[in-house]
């Protein structure tokens, strides 16, 4: 084995163990990057081997810095933070709970029917996943546990629908994903559509069928009533502002008349206003959500920096090449080799965040989708069809990553909003089966590439 490849594989190994120190993640890439090129150059002098590494190394990191903040796209990330951060505020999301809550009351599971679709609104609109999980907790949680819902299948609903903001657009992941691979933004978002809608339907069939089967775990409220045409009513207007909002953000993006940097500005704009009609505006509220989108961009851009630090010294020592032809080596054929990769995700999950995964190891998959001669259908239409599939591929298993245990954040979220009753056991239980029907959803997205490019084909066939 050669000095460049002993160097590789220490380098993810430290990073691995030094995530368990404690240190943020962000000062864990870098410094990860900086002792590994001090180490490759002093092999260099005193080893005689070659690994390419000097101090100008590192000096590219700055250029790298440079071109991170002056790229445009990345301007969106603040703006749909913000936006997501006004709309919690806004109180949005009570209104809908109480109006859904009616309308599905005669339905077994009405109640964790009526989470899941106020987490598919919340992740079209916000996409914070902290904010959308503790947000359901706190409103939902208490009801379930006073209509007598078990424990699990409440905590599970609960997580499993505050995470569905990393997948279903505007996603900040999905921006972040574009910007490293070379993507449009667009594509990406109409192609995280469909399978966002059904990873939703999973959990909504999921619920009807425990409903049904085992009708103990989520009953009927005693005051259960039939819906009437004003409950209908209450529900449009609690769902009609925010489906509004979500038009002129996406509809914008889709219909070509905005870039997604211009339509986050209309977002963050929109959920302001929005907060003023729900009557929750005040200088307070937006003095929190400015300081929370600080917070939050910061920990984003830093962590772009140590990651930008690691991956050139991981380049410059060849790893991309070494990456690559393990993989390509493999006897699995393309379709295997990409389960072998998602399968990796899925288990780096376990460990690493998903900006971690996004920032390092997508960038050192892309060629080597590339290069798998896959025949995948784009219409003629979407640039690189075989990348946007296997991004969408990606996205569903690093969706996993907030639910798995260590390091599911999800989890946490919903532990720390709790009743000091419930047991951390009882949320592994629950996400169990939730875990299990989003890697359901990316097999039926492996199966069927159309999902994903179906829609972009369309929106810009014309």
């Amino acid at each position: 084995m050669e000095a460049n490849e002993i160097l590789v594989l220490a380098m993810f190994g430290s990073f691995i163990l030094l995530l368990f120190t404690g240190f943020p993640v962000a000062w864990v890439l870098g410094g990860v990057g900086v002792i590994f090129c001090v180490a490759g150059y002093l092999a260099d002098i005193y080893l005689g081997t070659w690994t390419g590494l000097d101090m100008t190394t590192l000096g590219l990191v700055v250029n790298r810095v440079f071109k991170i903040m002056d790229n445009w796209i990345l301007v969106a990330l603040p703006m749909f933070i913000f936006m997501g951060i006004m709309l919690d505020k806004s109180g949005v999301a009570e209104r809908l709970m109480n109006a859904l809550q009616d309308m599905f009351g005669k339905v077994r599971g009405g109640l964790a029917i009526t989470v899941i679709s106020i987490g598919i609104i919340l992740a079209a609109s916000t996409g914070i996943i902290g904010a959308s999980v503790v947000l359901l907790a706190v409103m939902s949680l208490p009801a379930m546990q006073k209509q007598g819902y078990n424990m699990p299948l409440a905590l599970g609903t609960i997580a499993s629908a505050g995470t569905l903001g990393i997948l279903i657009p505007p996603s900040i992941m999905l921006v972040i994903m574009a910007d490293q691979l070379g993507l449009s933004v667009g594509d990406l978002f109409m192609g995280a559509v469909f399978p966002g809608i059904i990873l939703g339907s999973l959990y909504i069939i999921y619920i009807l069928a425990v409903g049904i089967f085992k009708p103990s775990y989520a009953p009927l409220p005693k005051d259960a009533k039939s819906p009437d045409w004003g409950v209908v009513l209450r529900v449009i207007q609690s769902v009609l502002p925010t489906l509004l909002l979500i038009f002129a953000v996406l509809g914008s993006i889709f219909a070509g008349i905005a870039t997604p940097t211009e339509a986050s500005g209309v977002g963050a704009l929109g959920a302001t206003l929005l907060a003023m009609y729900n009557g929750k505006f005040k200088l307070s509220v937006l003095k929190e959500a400015v300081l929370g989108t600080y917070n939050t961009t910061a920990y984003i851009f830093a962590i772009f920096i140590g990651a930008t630090c690691f991956a050139l010294v991981l380049r410059e020592l060849g790893g991309d090449e070494l990456i690559e032809s393990f993989l390509t080596s493999l006897p699995f054929g393309p379709y295997g080799i990409i389960l072998f990769i998602l399968g990796i995700i899925f288990l780096l999950g376990f460990f690493l965040d998903w900006i971690e995964i996004t920032l390092i190891v997508l960038p050192l998959l892309a060629p080597v989708i590339s290069a798998l001669g896959l025949d995948i259908n784009g219409y003629g239409v979407v640039d690189n069809p075989e990348l946007v599939w296997f991004v969408m591929l990606v996205a569903m298993a690093l969706q996993t990553s907030f639910l798995t245990p260590p390091v599911g954040f999800a989890l946490f979220y919903l532990k720390g909003v709790c009743p000091p009753g419930v047991k951390l056991t009882d949320i592994y239980k629950g996400v169990v089966p939730f875990i299990g029907l989003q890697l359901t959803g990316m097999m039926i997205l492996l199966f069927w590439p159309e999902i994903s490019l179906w829609l972009p084909a369309v929106a810009y066939g014309n």
